[in-house]
């Protein structure tokens, strides 16, 4: 029983270490009798595959962040609402939770008021995050963790009954990865609500997105280690009432995306979005467009800019439109002074190659619609669907038995 106990002495705090050093009372704590953040961790630490780490109804208060290396962990909670890990009080650390591990499954609780981003996955196949709560209890703010559920460079990610709320990025993010579903979730008051990034093969559906800068953006940005977004769909959404200010702090690439956007679609290929509601979103409720849209520049040689296959179909429309923010549809407003279109692309393409197939609307859309022309003269725009009365092949479910990209 001795030697037990000063094993779990240890383990505590070599727990202790790996999350940041600072002052700690736990070694004159006897492991029985820990404190339930330090439990939580040791669970963490001596958990084997299929451990599930049982959290119980109540307000848990974390001073460190959490982590997890072992595969086939079930951490549990008793509902979004009961069970919360709270960090309002966290000193050290740069994440909640922190997991770098196969087979990984969480659900039923929550996560609040971390420094940093709320839930981060990384390098992990096989993940559900499910009834599982993101929320900076403060409301929107700069000064809130950048992402709540945050998945990145991973593999067959099913994200479900999901809430994110008060994201200074994006609350549901899945960034450089492959076989994804987002689905029954919501998320408001962030920055980005839904955000997929330089990821293939993603279904989107189901979800309610509103109050947020951007209600859903698939972008694909240069100068990260994974590109070449595609295959997307976006489907059964409600994408409504997305016009919270701009709270990015300074320098992130979500501080350029404008408040009032439903669905923005950046420099992604094969994307389908059919059968969403959208309505009031004061900007634009959708806007497809070139990472080189208003003279960005690129210095990545193996980025492609360029948005291509893009099929809009299905979809309906109320309201929006009726406060442009975005730079360009700000001039074209002046003079045109009427509400922005529910479609808008901004009309460039690579060189040498032209419009055809870039964006379809079907053979009877009653979207209206906007080409921008490259944004150079506000008043040299078009509202000519015609080119774009085709169609594209449907994209197929994600479905993570599927080799998918490799």
């Amino acid at each position: 029983m001795i030697k037990k106990r000063i094993k779990s002495l240890i383990q505590v705090f070599a727990s202790l270490l790996l999350v940041g050093c600072g002052p700690t009372d736990v070694s004159s704590t006897d492991p029985l009798e820990l404190n339930f953040e330090e439990s939580f961790q040791l669970q963490l630490i001596e958990a084997q595959p299929g451990t599930v780490i049982e959290v119980p109804p109540g307000t848990h208060n974390f001073s460190r962040s959490l982590s997890l290396t072992v595969p086939g962990v079930t951490i549990r909670g008793a509902g979004m609402d009961q069970s919360v890990l709270s960090f309002a009080k966290q000193a050290q650390g740069a994440e909640g939770l922190l997991v770098t591990a196969d087979d990984f499954v969480i659900e039923d609780l929550a996560i609040e008021d971390t420094v940093g981003d709320a839930l981060k996955i990384n390098e992990s196949t096989n993940v559900t995050i499910r009834r599982v709560r993101t929320e900076w209890t403060n409301g929107p703010d700069p000064e809130n963790g950048a992402y709540g559920i945050y998945p990145v460079q991973s593999r067959n990610i099913l994200i479900e009954g999901s809430v994110a709320i008060g994201a200074a990025d994006a609350g549901i993010y899945v960034g450089q990865s492959s076989q994804i579903i987002v689905r029954n979730s919501r998320a408001e008051y962030n920055v980005a609500g839904i955000e997929i990034e330089n990821s293939t093969f993603a279904d989107v559906y189901d979800n309610v997105a509103t109050n947020n800068t951007g209600g859903i953006l698939v972008f694909d940005l240069p100068n990260l280690e994974i590109q070449g977004g595609q295959s997307t769909r976006v489907f059964d959404n409600e994408v409504y009432r997305n016009n919270t200010e701009n709270f990015a702090p300074e320098g992130a690439i979500v501080g350029n995306v404008p408040p009032g956007t439903g669905l923005l679609i950046l420099a992604n290929d094969n994307i389908e979005v059919f059968e969403n509601q959208f309505w009031d979103n004061g900007n634009v409720n959708i806007m497809i467009y070139s990472y080189t849209l208003g003279g960005r520049t690129i210095e990545d040689p193996n980025y492609d800019p360029f948005p291509e296959k893009i099929y809009i179909h299905d979809n309906d429309y109320r309201g929006g439109g009726t406060t442009p923010r975005h730079r360009l549809l700000m001039a074209w407003h002046e003079i045109a002074q009427v509400n922005t279109p529910n479609i808008v692309w901004g009309g460039l393409v690579r060189e040498g190659n032209n419009s055809s197939n870039i964006v379809c609307l079907g053979q009877d859309s009653s979207a209206s619609f906007l080409n921008l022309r490259g944004g150079y003269d506000p008043e040299d725009v078009s509202y000519d669907k015609e080119p774009h009365h085709c169609t594209l092949p449907r994209l197929t479910p994600v479905d993570f038995n599927s080799p998918g990209d490799d």
